[in-house]
């Protein structure tokens, strides 16, 4: 399944809505995708599971790359 996890660059800064960024991880449970991105720098804002439709969307944006981990 692919997630699409919501975003700050850097933990260390104060969440600010218009820094929020979109990284797509494959993983099977949001559990995973938090135990792969403990290693980050990455501040977790929200993760959402895509169904095959809003997938299909997601990939026609130039943004979409998953991310390797």
């Amino acid at each position: 399944m692919i997630f699409k996890v919501f975003v700050q660059e850097s933990a260390d800064q104060i969440p600010v809505r218009e820094k929020t960024k979109a990284v797509y991880i494959e993983a099977e449970s949001e559990r995973e995708v938090r135990k792969k991105m403990e290693g980050t720098p990455y501040n977790i804002e929200y993760i959402q599971a895509l169904s095959e439709a809003h997938l299909e969307y997601e990939k026609k944006s130039p943004n979409f790359k998953l991310l390797e981990l």
